[in-house]
């Protein structure tokens, strides 16, 4: 068992997830973290990965590690999210192994289950059906991750465990206008048009500079012409008081605040072994006991349209313009509410509701000095 000296290594500790759980570990006591950057440790480098467990020897280790974007991203850069996903995974899971990693946690992603897969998701519905085109990639990706944590469990006795969390949103998130998931990139779009709408320029151009828009040709920052601002966000759908979103606004989606995630992790971490996850007496015609699905769902368990979050993000920054959608761009899967019936056996329910947890992100949003770390 781990205990507050252990020393526990978060892949991906700056990101929204892993320093929600950084934070939440040193809420419970935890003082011996082990962190590094993206500069300090390039997680697609086998070399540099195996050095660094040879240095460090972490006792637990959490992979929020993970090259991730929303829809426009994943249609784009298909190679890049499934190599660098399965890159990243076979270093840090793998010298896990070979260093004798207690305890793992792997975070993955409920797009792992099929487009058309029943409502609420189960952990059983894995590898059912067909996956969304969309993201199959880096579905296909996260898949890989949470059965090689099931293989080493079974064969060699391990105790990985692997989480699939709902859309995630929070502090620390990504707003990039093109990489970011479609909440965060709602804020920050309605956001950018009721500033424009309103002629405040100086929260326009404080925003830029935060965050700036980088195209191909060049960087648009708070320093650019008005001409050159109004250029480039008119590019994503944004200009005075009118926003234009991707898709019909009619797919629903699951929404969990990343500090909830971290706790639900944690509380994994701390309290579950992989042999809770699974019943040993289900056997198949052959008379094989099948150990497989024993990842965990983490969500609310409640649903919301896109079309309905934008209203609400509206409400909470005073947008007083118009939401445009754009439907011939693609929507991505229709519905993704996850069956949470497994967590709550093993203790753990969100605390967070989507209202409240937009008002914080929006607040966090406005108050945050530094530019996304990730």
């Amino acid at each position: 068992m781990l205990d507050r000296n252990s020393r526990i290594y978060v892949a991906g500790h700056r990101g929204l997830v892993g320093s929600a759980i950084w934070k939440n570990l040193e809420q419970r006591g935890f003082t011996n973290l082990i962190g590094r950057s993206h500069q300090e440790l390039d997680l697609l480098d086998g070399v540099a990965v195996r050095n660094f467990f040879d240095r460090e020897r972490p006792e637990a280790v959490i992979l929020a590690a993970a090259h991730v974007g929303g829809i426009m991203a994943n249609l784009r850069y298909r190679a890049d999210f499934i190599w660098q996903n399965l890159q990243i995974q076979q270093n840090v899971i793998g010298e896990s192994f070979r260093h004798g990693v207690k305890k793992l946690l792997f975070l993955g992603s409920t797009c792992i289950y099929p487009r058309e897969a029943p409502q609420p998701m189960t952990e059983d519905c894995l590898l059912t059906s067909p996956l969304e085109y969309t993201n199959e990639p880096y579905a296909i990706a996260k898949i890989a991750g949470l059965k090689m944590c099931e293989s080493f469990n079974i064969q060699y006795g391990t105790d990985y465990m692997a989480v699939m969390p709902t859309n995630l949103y929070g502090p620390n998130d990504n707003f990039h206008l093109e990489n970011s998931h479609v909440l965060p990139a709602m804020i920050r779009k309605i956001h950018l048009s009721k500033c424009l709408y309103e002629n405040n320029w100086e929260a326009v151009r404080k925003d830029l500079d935060r965050r700036p828009v980088r195209k191909t040709d060049r960087t648009v920052d708070g320093h650019s012409s008005e001409e050159d601002i109004m250029s480039v966000l008119g590019s994503y759908g944004i200009s005075a008081g009118t926003v234009t979103l991707w898709g019909t606004g009619s797919p629903m989606r699951e929404f969990l605040w990343s500090e909830d995630m971290a706790d639900a992790s944690v509380h994994i971490l701390l309290n579950v072994r992989f042999k809770d996850t699974f019943d040993p007496s289900r056997k198949n015609s052959d008379g094989i006991t099948e150990i497989r699905n024993c990842h965990i769902n983490i969500g609310t368990g409640e649903e919301i349209s896109i079309r309905e979050t934008a209203d609400k993000i509206a409400r909470e920054t005073g947008f007083k313009g118009e939401i445009r959608w754009d439907a011939s761009k693609p929507d991505g899967t229709l519905r993704k509410l996850t069956d949470v019936n497994r967590l709550h056996s093993l203790g753990w329910h969100h605390k967070v509701g989507i209202d409240e947890g937009i008002s914080r992100l929006y607040k966090w949003y406005l108050k945050e000095k530094n530019e996304y770390l990730r």
